[in-house]
């Protein structure tokens, strides 16, 4: 079961705005771009309105931010159109204020939008993570043959936040005036894009222009690719990135899905053999002796329909633990 539905295309530029009355959001205002009815996982625009102010604060979600315009201080931070932001999951963020307004995408990877007031981190936050640069200046274009099978010339793209675990990956990229591709394309991942300016065009779904979003699950065709003018475009993906390319049209969810498994028994025998065999179920994934406790992570979990184990319950269960030595010594 999918949670967030197949979004593709959605042009927000003609949705207004809604009042985003929660903590640490009041004085600004949103728009949803997909939402994960189950945990409540989103993708939003959000527009902080002139003179926003926020106090020191965390998410218990992973957040990601792209500012699409305007300018915000955060703590010592100053961040401006182009700044990328990864925060992890209870990590405490710098005061905010927003003197004259700015426009973001807003991820929450895990969860519903969530804040609490701090200036402490969480003591499970992998602080390491966090990433704040601006995309537009500080990080190189590279050709997008980082993905293999690659797409064709006149795509290219700046990674900005890779997942160890799950190889997921967030990115612009962009595609040169008159670019073409004539194959049609699926993966294994859920993809969303969003166009800061430009248009492309794809042969199940039309033209989607500046402003243009999608979110679109595993397994779905999409393609050919046009793009006349030039496209530039925030991506994300929520696991590892690897294209099917083909030229069937009429090829369903059920046949992609079977195809890439063919391709898993052909090219890895041995491991398909293995995970197909008796004895091998394991509905929380196998024992992996150099990320032992993947499990546990957020992304993982969602990627197999389980819901994330929160930072704050982890917390609680530790604390537990304390006590229960106390007591037996």
């Amino acid at each position: 079961m999918v949670a967030r539905p197949h979004i593709e295309p959605y042009v927000e530029l003609d949705t207004k705005y809604k009042k985003l009355d929660l903590s640490g959001f009041k004085g600004s205002e949103y728009k949803v771009l997909s939402l994960d009815v189950d945990t409540g996982a989103c993708t939003l625009k959000v527009r902080f309105n002139n003179g926003f102010k926020r106090k020191p604060g965390m998410s218990y979600s992973d957040m990601e931010i792209f500012l699409l315009e305007g300018r915000m201080k955060v703590g010592k931070e100053v961040w401006t159109r182009g700044q990328y932001i990864f925060v992890p999951a209870g990590m405490a963020i710098g005061a905010i204020s927003v003197p004259q307004g700015a426009e973001a995408l807003v991820f929450f990877n895990d969860s519903e939008p969530s804040f609490l007031e701090s200036d402490r981190n969480h003591q499970l936050a992998l602080t390491a993570a966090y990433t704040s640069l601006n995309a537009y200046v500080d990080a190189p274009w590279m050709t997008a043959d980082i993905v293999n099978p690659s797409v064709a010339v006149g795509c290219l793209m700046k990674p900005l936040h890779y997942d160890p675990l799950t190889e997921g990956i967030s990115f612009i990229y962009c595609l040169a005036p008159q670019f073409r591709q004539d194959n049609i394309s699926y993966h294994d991942c859920a993809e969303e894009s969003y166009h800061i300016w430009g248009s492309s065009w794809m042969l199940q779904f039309g033209d989607l222009p500046t402003g243009g979003y999608f979110w679109r699950p595993p397994y779905i065709n999409h393609g050919s690719f046009r793009c006349e003018i030039g496209t530039i475009a925030f991506g994300r993906t929520d696991s590892k990135l690897h294209n099917y390319f083909h030229f069937n049209p009429w090829s369903n969810v059920d046949e992609n899905r079977l195809r890439a498994v063919a391709h898993l028994y052909r090219q890895r025998p041995k491991l398909y053999q293995w995970a197909a065999s008796d004895g091998h179920n394991h509905p929380h994934g196998p024992e992996d002796f150099e990320h032992k406790h993947y499990h546990d992570d957020a992304q993982v979990r969602q990627l197999h329909g389980d819901s994330p184990n929160a930072i704050k319950s982890k917390a609680k269960k530790k604390k537990a633990k304390k006590k229960v030595k106390k007591k037996s010594k």
